[in-house]
């Protein structure tokens, strides 16, 4: 078994909770708490969430973790 380990990133908006939610159900799992922060460039917040997933495959830097 394999652990593999993925961020999510988007602005503070449904789609962001949508983005999580979509991976817990393809049986990733949270990994720590989510994170806030300011874009002062685009002037919104940003929310990240790490992920990690146990698979059968050895990682390989050119998987579509997303896909996993």
């Amino acid at each position: 078994m394999t652990t593999i380990y993925r961020l999510l990133t988007e602005d503070d908006t449904s789609a962001f909770c949508h983005k999580v939610s979509a991976a817990l159900a393809k049986g990733w799992q949270l990994h720590g708490p989510p994170v806030m922060a300011f874009d002062s460039a685009r002037g919104v917040m940003r929310c990240g969430q790490g992920l990690t997933k146990e698979i059968e495959a050895a990682y390989d830097p050119e998987m579509k973790l997303g896909q996993q």
